[in-house]
């Protein structure tokens, strides 16, 4: 390599480090923004983790403390006096209705399964849960056809509480009279495959109690 060659290389390099300093002094802050930007996002998520499992942890110990009380009226005023949403909100909305209906105050703990129902924030299975446990407890006191039709769109395939609901379905013919169509629905429980033994037993033992005949492997008799 000549002399030329090298003093062109060294001035080159030159002019790129002045080049890089130059960038470095107008844009290097930039870099440090992005920096303090990671590092700060990281703490941001860190402390929101930490917010959240301290309002978890408190939403439980409050729960527990109202679970605690003795009387299920002192149970359900615990309650009431707490406040949460979405899913949280509904386990309060459940365990509250559940008390009220201890306590026999019905109304009220179909008013609080309602509450949970149309509550947007709360995801559809907790949704459909507290909509199956109102449809019970308005037996009697709803249009059997009216409450039928409810039961029948949670006993849809695909639904969580389908099962459940296939039952009550049933036991809303059994209240009407309607015992042919309360044994195919029956009928239809203990031959589904994903039917749990308690619900297939208890399906068999009405299936009898209504006149019907299981046999040996569970389906309809001859």
């Amino acid at each position: 390599m000549s002399n030329t060659d090298s003093f062109i290389e060294e001035v080159t390099e030159e002019v790129r480090r002045d080049r890089l300093f130059s960038l470095l002094k107008r844009w290097g802050w930039v870099g440090v923004v992005v920096v303090v930007a990671i590092v700060g996002g990281a703490g941001w998520n860190e402390w929101r983790k930490a917010q959240a499992e301290a309002e978890a942890q408190a939403l439980g110990d409050a729960l527990y403390a109202a679970l605690d009380a003795n009387a299920s009226e002192d149970r359900a005023d615990a309650l009431s006096s707490i406040e949460a949403q979405g899913s949280a909100g509904a386990i309060r909305g459940l365990l509250l209705a559940a008390e009220q209906e201890e306590a026999g105050d019905v109304p009220a703990a179909i008013a609080s399964l309602e509450a949970v129902v149309t509550d947007a924030e709360v995801p559809q299975d907790y949704r459909d849960l507290a909509a199956l446990k109102s449809l019970m407890l308005s037996a009697g006191t709803m249009d059997e056809e009216t409450r039928r039709a409810a039961l029948g769109n949670l006993a849809r395939p695909g639904q969580t509480f389908r099962l459940a609901a296939m039952e009550q379905v049933a036991l809303s013919h059994v209240r009407a009279g309607e015992t042919e169509a309360a044994l195919e629905r029956l009928f239809a429980i203990i031959e589904d495959a994903e039917t749990g033994e308690a619900l297939r037993d208890r399906a068999q033992s009405l299936i009898i109690a209504l006149g019907g005949e299981v046999s040996e492997e569970g389906g309809a008799g001859n």
